[in-house]
């Protein structure tokens, strides 16, 4: 695996490789780098010839309050995963060289899927994960981009990005890497303690059961928010949203919408986390 820290090295060796028509996948990562990223990695290699990964702390998609100072960096650990896992390319940059000119004049910003779920509470998050990304696109020029489904909001919000702005790159969504015990794999995980650790599951566990209800012809969206709200919040968790959407659009579902996508971030601790479920509502009363 060859690694690289500016710009122009990724260039050139992309370059090299499309000259040999080899097809190129690519995964952005923030680094401290599990098993879940890993199955990202091999969804692109299992599509592509050469798969780039990177990792960079984008500080950009931070909030003021939240845990860029304290995110963790762990580069060496995550180069041995990614050689182990047959990645071609390694992109590490500084932020001086994804920022050069510093503070950004120029956004990239999808109005309206932005606005709900992790949206409506963390301004400025999407359009700072847009406008890396849509960075990171121009400079591997990748024909493939992986990410996982756990993040559904930025999935969505990536595809709808990619296709106004004409990249030719596919958006292939992976889905959720889960512990044993159905958590969420997550960076962010290792933030837990061990009470709050046996507590997390819960969040996919009630998840489930918010599906089988409406599966089984619940259908007023409201009532069942509140209810799987207050469970968890009971639980010992701080939900910052659980919401039943329209799994197109990302506002909050009505009864005759048939793509639905049920979401949660919620506090356990100092540590958000989110998850999500899909399904699809075959017989609408």
């Amino acid at each position: 695996m060859q690694t690289a820290h500016t710009v122009s090295q990724v260039r050139e060796v992309v370059r090299g490789w499309h000259r040999e028509g080899l097809s190129v996948g690519f995964v952005p990562t923030m680094g401290n780098l599990h098993s879940g990223h890993i199955s990202l990695v091999r969804e692109a290699m299992a599509r592509c010839d050469k798969v780039v990964v990177s990792i960079f702390v984008n500080p950009t998609q931070f909030g003021p309050n939240e845990d860029f100072d304290r995110y963790p960096r762990t580069l060496d650990a995550d180069a041995a995963q990614l050689v182990d896992a047959g990645a071609a390319l390694l992109f590490a940059p500084s932020v001086e060289e994804i920022y050069p000119l510093g503070q950004n004049q120029t956004w990239v910003d999808v109005e309206g899927l932005g606005d709900y779920l992790c949206g409506a509470n963390r301004e400025g998050h999407f359009r700072g994960v847009t406008t890396v990304v849509s960075k990171l696109f121009n400079i591997v020029q990748p024909d493939v981009a992986v990410f996982g489904e756990k993040d559904f909001q930025q999935l969505a919000i990536l595809r709808r990005m990619s296709e106004e702005l004409l990249f030719p790159v596919k958006i292939v969504g992976a889905p959720t890497s889960r512990e044993d015990d159905g958590l969420a794999k997550s960076s962010r995980n290792g933030f837990l303690d061990e009470s709050e650790r046996k507590l997390a599951p819960l969040i996919y566990a009630n998840l489930q059961k918010l599906r089988s209800d409406i599966e089984q012809g619940a259908r007023d969206f409201r009532n069942l928010e509140q209810r799987y709200t207050e469970r968890l919040n009971t639980a010992g968790f701080q939900v910052d949203y659980l919401t039943i959407a329209n799994a197109s659009s990302l506002a909050p579902a009505a009864k005759n919408d048939t793509d639905l996508v049920v979401a949660v971030a919620a506090k356990l601790g100092k540590t958000r986390l989110i998850d999500n479920v899909s399904l699809a509502v075959v017989d609408n009363p």
